[in-house]
């Protein structure tokens, strides 16, 4: 695991300075009302509420709202797994597939478990100088614990 993990999860996890990175950084996610539910080197939950905001004209979130949620979900691995990697690590989203199966309204969780997975990739990309590819999973799922759509988000890792 990368030893600069703790530090960012620790950074991440406030919730004043998680808003202030949003605002800088991904103002999108700030408006959209991202926030991270909870976060370990294994899950990342992401829960946004459905709001005036966010909200197509069929009275439920976007689903560019939710595609957001569930690449952030997969996304805060990749960030904490390089944070202040040397040698650095570069990431990019390659592809994003997603299927609805409800109205997304109230509050969506959207929960990634492939912490594990992210950090043998970038291990794997460190190790051999080549680029991995690694498909993560992202759920969203309203109060009722009803799932609501799923997202499969192709990370790229190489090592700089």
């Amino acid at each position: 695991m990368n030893p600069a993990y703790s530090a960012f999860e620790k950074t991440i996890t406030n919730p004043l300075k998680f808003a202030f990175f949003k605002l800088v950084k991904l103002p999108a996610a700030f408006v959209a009302g991202l926030k991270i539910e909870s976060l370990s080197t294994e899950v990342a939950v992401i829960r946004v509420k459905h709001r005036w905001l966010n909200q197509n004209p069929f009275q439920s979130m976007y689903f560019a709202v939710q595609s957001m949620a569930a690449e952030m979900s997969t996304g805060l691995f990749a960030v904490g797994q390089t944070y202040q990697r040397k040698p650095a690590v570069s990431m990019l989203v390659v592809s994003v597939q997603g299927q609805f199966f409800k109205k997304a309204t109230g509050y969506i969780r959207f929960t990634c478990q492939d912490g594990k997975a992210v950090e043998e990739a970038i291990e794997k990309a460190i190790a051999t100088g080549e680029g991995v590819s690694l498909v993560c999973h992202s759920e969203g799922t309203n109060e009722a614990g009803e799932k609501v759509s799923a997202f499969q988000v192709t990370w790229s890792f190489k090592s700089k």
